[in-house]
């Protein structure tokens, strides 16, 4: 039954988080967002919405390693899903086109990832009422970067004309947020069926939660951002998929700390175990491979794979045989 409530609910939540980026991507295209804007901003904190929730579920019961498993794993495979996508195209590739375009988001990820790892290890005692310096600093950095992208963005490219053949098939503004609020509803209900049977599997197996958060409950929650670049690489929309993985990462460190303002036990990176920042230095290294891959412009190849996607998917394999060395419970 462990399995099957895992199951249930993963599905559940891969399809309402998927009908969220398409509510997302109506609203965009109605409100006349720029297109890399929409993939870094509006689309990647849609699509981040189920690991969003599975933190604050994970505080609700107790399991805040599982939180912060969850948030460095899915920064993790977001950048294994990048690697992926550029060696699936070898025509295009991904990693070349949108080097100039993304290079401030990957790095604004890196920064923010760094943070995370870095106050987890400081343990900096300072609080606000109940809530967490470190919290507090993370959010801000995370507007101030929003802030940067959306200024760099409207600098660049200005706001978007969208021509009338685009809006054709697409629902109008209102049931779009409808459509937006409703699968937002459906994620808030199912996310607790996760987490409980998160924390199950962890006894029944004899791993952490920490562990589980990084591997399996970031897989799940991870799976609408693969459907997303999945479905914009195939339109040729790269801008949109490469945003969408790297404005996740980012995203993700801002549910990081936000979620501090709901755990009343203290700070949330207090209760967390060092040995997970394992998982968010390899979240941390992956994403700089990815921002080092879209600058480098060099076409290097091992046999027929690319060098850079190459060293992408071998990191994220390594640092989840580590992760797993370091998650049985002796």
């Amino acid at each position: 039954m462990i399995w099957l409530e895992f199951l249930v609910s993963a599905i559940l939540i891969v399809v309402a988080a998927i009908k969220l980026a398409e509510c997302a991507d109506a609203i965009a295209l109605r409100t006349r967002l720029g297109g890399m804007f929409v993939g870094t901003l509006l689309l990647a904190g849609a699509t981040s919405l189920p690991e969003l929730f599975t933190t604050l579920n994970s505080l609700n019961q107790g399991v805040p390693e599982l939180a912060v498993g969850n948030i460095f794993g899915s920064s993790m495979f977001n950048m294994l899903l990048l690697a992926v996508l550029d060696l699936a195209n070898p025509r295009t590739r991904i990693l070349r086109r949108v080097a100039v375009n993304h290079a401030l988001t990957a790095g604004i990820a890196v920064l923010l990832t760094g943070l995370a790892v870095f106050f987890i290890l400081a343990d900096i005692g300072v609080q606000i009422g109940w809530i967490g310096l470190d919290g507090i600093v993370l959010v801000a950095m995370y507007w101030l970067g929003m802030g940067l992208i959306f200024s760099r963005n409207r600098a660049v490219t200005g706001v978007r004309e969208v021509e009338p053949e685009e809006l054709d098939g697409v629902m109008a503004l209102g049931p779009a947020v409808i459509c937006f609020s409703g699968a937002t509803a459906v994620l808030v209900m199912v996310t607790p069926w996760l987490v409980r049977s998160s924390v199950d599997i962890a006894e029944l197996t004899g791993l952490t939660t920490g562990f589980v958060g990084a591997a399996l409950v970031a897989l799940v929650t991870s799976l609408p951002e693969v459907v997303t670049a999945v479905t914009a690489v195939r339109i040729g929309a790269h801008d949109l998929a490469v945003g969408n993985l790297f404005g996740s990462n980012i995203f993700n460190i801002f549910a990081l700390g936000s979620t501090d303002l709901f755990y009343f036990q203290g700070r949330i990176l207090a209760g967390v175990d060092p040995a997970l920042t394992l998982a968010g230095m390899a979240g941390l290294l992956l994403t700089s491979l990815g921002l080092i891959a879209t600058l480098a412009q060099v076409e290097r190849r091992v046999f027929f794979l690319e060098l850079d996607a190459l060293l992408i998917i071998l990191g994220y394999a390594g640092a989840l045989l580590l992760l797993f060395s370091r998650g049985i419970v002796a």
